[in-house]
């Protein structure tokens, strides 16, 4: 038996990746789920952000994951105020400057970028308010600066209303609803994710 655990969850908006914060925000540790001591996020999702996040009591996985020499595909959805023109969907496809951590002007790779219809098994949340003119995009990428799609859709002239992250690698999010979390078996999350060499 792993001496490690193993977890996927659907993070809530309004929640960041972390169990303690000197701040005022939602934290994993108010969930209806009791996660074993030395548990932690691999990775972030901002406080409005939703979907993928895993956790683990296994410290390496950091460091396989988003460190190693292999890079591995995030996929989002994404809402976007105002109709995306395929002049922009090319730009955001073959890499657009952001401004990244020092200041620093970076243009990024080139992703998968596609505008897809309202995925029907997503519950609305209020950031969809009113019926104004809007575009769903799916964002497949490899790298992840901070705030990147944001970032990315804000620089292409739209704000971004909606972020929800569905898959790493092939991993997925499935049928859990929001706040809710799974434990997964050792040799299957890394099996998913395309990690080899976490022996």
């Amino acid at each position: 038996m792993s001496e490690h655990r193993y977890f996927i969850l659907n993070k809530p908006a309004n929640m960041v990746s972390q169990f303690v914060s000197p701040d005022n925000v939602g934290l994993l540790k108010d969930l209806d789920y009791k996660f074993p001591e030395h548990t932690h996020a691999i990775g972030r999702l901002d406080n409005h952000s939703e979907g993928l996040l895993l956790l683990t009591t296994n410290k390496k996985v950091t460091n396989l994951l988003f460190q190693g020499e292999e890079p591995h595909k995030r996929a989002y959805l994404v809402l976007v105020g105002h109709v995306v023109s395929q002049e922009t969907l090319h730009l955001l496809q073959t890499g657009i400057p952001i401004r990244i951590k020092g200041n620093v002007d970076y243009v990024t790779s080139p992703c998968e970028v596609d505008i897809i219809e309202r995925p029907e098994w997503l519950p609305k949340n209020p950031s969809e308010g009113r019926q104004v003119p809007h575009t769903w995009l799916k964002i497949v990428l490899t790298e992840g600066k901070y705030h990147q799609i944001r970032k990315m859709v804000r620089t292409a002239g739209h704000h971004c209303k909606r972020l929800v992250r569905v898959s790493i690698e092939d991993l997925e999010l499935g049928d859990l609803k929001a706040g809710e979390v799974r434990e997964v078996e050792e040799h299957f999350f890394f099996d998913k994710l395309k990690i080899r060499n976490w022996k």
